[in-house]
């Protein structure tokens, strides 16, 4: 017998670099609008950010609690930027779901949910995320923050 190697569904999406947990709550009424929060852990470091977005045919309210994994992230600047899926969504009480977002600078999120609320949709999503202020400082290079910190003032 001949040894073989099994491919899995992950590899397609590329190299595992980072982990992802974020909480989104949705309104719709047709279109609708999605906002929350969330930490993406990269390189042994939390970094803080926001998600806002919108979608369309769909009905109801919801608070989706998800987890994740993102694939390709090798600059932590690279998460930012508009993600787009294709979502559904029956959350009566409550449900659970999954997807795989991409955004344009080939980051892929790959993430599991839970939700509760009452909503119904099934639509083209589309989120934003964007690092908090506090993260973006913490991923500076460190040239660039010591340049900062000791090039003087000019004043006029």
């Amino acid at each position: 017998m001949t040894p073989f190697a099994c491919a899995h569904a992950a590899d397609a999406l590329g190299d595992h670099t980072a982990t992802i947990a974020f909480t989104l709550s949705a309104a719709d009424l047709g279109a609708g609008m999605s906002w929350g929060k969330g930490v993406l852990t990269f390189e042994g470091h939390d970094y803080p950010f926001r998600i806002r977005g919108g979608s369309g045919a769909a009905i109801g309210f919801s608070k989706t609690h998800a987890t994740g994994t993102v694939y390709n992230l090798y600059r932590i600047q690279d998460i930012e930027g508009t993600y787009w899926s294709v979502q559904g969504e029956a959350t009566v009480g409550a449900g659970k779901g999954a997807a795989v977002m991409e955004n344009n600078n080939g980051i892929h999120i790959k993430f599991t949910s839970r939700s509760s609320g009452a909503r119904l949709a099934f639509s083209v999503e589309r989120l934003t995320i964007s690092l908090t202020p506090d993260a973006k400082a913490a991923s500076a290079p460190v040239s660039a923050t010591l340049a900062a910190a000791t090039t003087p003032a000019v004043h006029e």
